[in-house]
């Protein structure tokens, strides 16, 4: 070669720092190394290069660049030079694949430093919405690596951005929130192998689930209607329509036997359960006293007024009438039932005929639901027929006492034989209490008219009543109330609907 390196006749360079490095593999160590190799085993080598090729050089475009001093001549010694930044390898420099000449000998370190992989958050940020879990790819290099507390990232110097919290009204745009109807489904439990998402892991807000309220169905339990005392059976009887006006007649000719306190009782009693349309009239043509122990004397009009006035007072209708009618009429204290009180004069019962009896009972019936009549002792007076045969419901009162009841049985054999017997046998026996306490009398009276008549009532005895004075419903006794509207109720019951 002629002392050159390249073959090209040109003057030999010095051999680059490869060859010193080859020359002392091949030597095994022999020969004295510069100080500054030592220096610079010390630091990391630099990534070996490619052999040059020893033949024309037609595959490379660059070559290192001596900058030493040349070497001494003395054989196997190593040449005296200072290794420093002694070449430059330019980057299109590559190796010739048809270089055969020298072995592929490249001196590489113990252990190739590779660099430390991006340590990856083991948890991801999860969407706000549930969706199903899919797993992780796995870092590389690491394989399947524990679950790492968020202080342990932390320490590292890795904080994650919170996941932002969305708005219930941003999934309610994307169709994602559904409360209403569609609750959210349940987040899909982690694959196998892969690590559990439970520490480290920013609080899942889970969409607010509202249930619709449960509606029970309703349950009808039947229960037994609990039993119907008499007093209610009582109060509801008179509460009921009456189909119509009615006419009770309330008599028995023996006088002394309570018909005026009967009258003005059941007056009383039906009118303080109904409230309106109840009516006493004083239909006794020898001076009653029904007036004067019932209502108000704000006037001194009776029968007589009306009758004078009768005529004017028949045309007129709906509350022209009541207003008028009202002139002639005396009330109640507590206003439960209203008055036609009779005429004192004996002389006035001339001009009750039959046919000015009826025209007042008509008009009575347009006015009042409820008609009460005291009737007087003369059963062969036209008064005393007319009212009987008009009347719904006969009431024969009496007392306990012979000459009483004897008076009432007689007046019933009467009203058959003048073709009124249907009257009798509905009437209702009415047995006023006058003093306390209960006898033998009594009993075989009940007895005898309950199969003359359709009912027996017995009202009971009250002091308030013994006096013979005006009487006041509300000042009676409790039980004189309740048995007077017991009496009521079956006087009014076959009517009631």
């Amino acid at each position: 070669m002629d002392g050159s390196e390249t073959g090209w006749g040109r003057q030999s360079e010095p051999a680059p720092r490869w060859r010193a490095l080859l020359d002392r593999a091949r030597l095994g160590g022999r020969g004295a190394e510069h100080p500054d190799a030592d220096h610079r085993a010390e630091e990391p080598p630099p990534p070996p290069e490619p052999l040059p090729r020893r033949a024309a050089g037609t595959g490379w475009t660059g070559r290192a660049q001596a900058v030493v001093r040349p070497a001494d001549g003395s054989f196997g010694a190593e040449p005296a030079y200072r290794a420093e930044a002694t070449y430059r390898v330019e980057p299109a420099y590559r190796v010739d694949p048809r270089y055969g000449g020298e072995p592929a000998y490249r001196a590489e370190p113990a252990y190739r430093a590779e660099p430390e992989p991006r340590a990856e958050p083991s948890w991801r940020s999860e969407p706000v919405h549930p969706e199903p879990a899919y797993p992780e790819p796995e870092a590389r290099g690491r394989g399947t690596a524990s679950v790492e507390s968020r202080y342990a990232l932390l320490d590292g110097g890795y904080q994650p951005d919170p996941a932002p919290v969305e708005s219930r009204y941003a999934l309610l745009d994307r169709g994602r929130y559904r409360p209403e109807t569609h609750p959210a489904p349940e987040p899909a439990p982690p694959a196998p192998g892969h690590p559990a998402r439970t520490e480290g892991y920013p609080a899942r807000i889970e969409p607010a689930r509202i249930e619709p309220a449960r509606i029970e169905p309703a349950r009808m339990e039947w229960r037994a209607p609990e039993p119907e005392t008499d007093l209610e059976r009582a109060a509801g009887v008179l509460r009921r329509e009456l189909g119509g006006p009615r006419v009770l007649a309330f008599a028995n000719p023996k006088g002394g036997v309570h018909k005026t306190t009967a009258t003005v009782l059941a007056a009383a009693t039906v009118g303080s359960v109904r409230g309106r349309g109840v009516l006493a009239w004083d239909d006794n043509e020898l001076r009653g006293t029904l007036g004067l122990r019932a209502g108000s004397a704000r006037h001194a009009r009776t029968i007589r007024h009306l009758i004078h006035d009768l005529a004017q007072i028949e045309i007129l209708e709906g509350a022209t009438l009541l207003e008028h009618l009202d002139d002639y009429l005396r009330h109640a204290s507590d206003g439960s039932y209203d008055v036609l009180a009779g005429e004192e004069s004996p002389r006035f019962a001339q001009r009750l005929d039959q046919f000015t009896v009826k025209r007042v009972l008509e008009l009575l019936r347009r006015t009042h639901d409820v008609v009460c009549v005291d009737t007087g002792n003369n059963v062969e007076s036209p008064n005393w027929r007319t009212v009987m045969q008009a009347a719904d419901q006969l009431v024969v009162t009496t007392v306990p006492r012979e000459d009483a009841a004897f008076s009432a049985d007689w007046m019933l054999d009467l009203l058959h034989e003048e073709g009124m017997g249907e009257l009798a046998d509905n009437a209702v026996t009415l047995i006023s209490c006058p003093t306390p306490g209960r006898t033998a009398l009594q009993d075989d009276l009940e007895r005898h008219f309950a199969t003359r008549t359709r009912a027996v009532a017995v009202v009971p005895y009250d002091p308030a009543l013994e006096t013979g004075s005006s009487i006041e419903y509300h000042q009676l006794q409790a039980e004189t109330r309740q048995g007077w509207l017991k009496a009521a109720a079956v006087m009014l019951e076959p009517f009631a609907r």
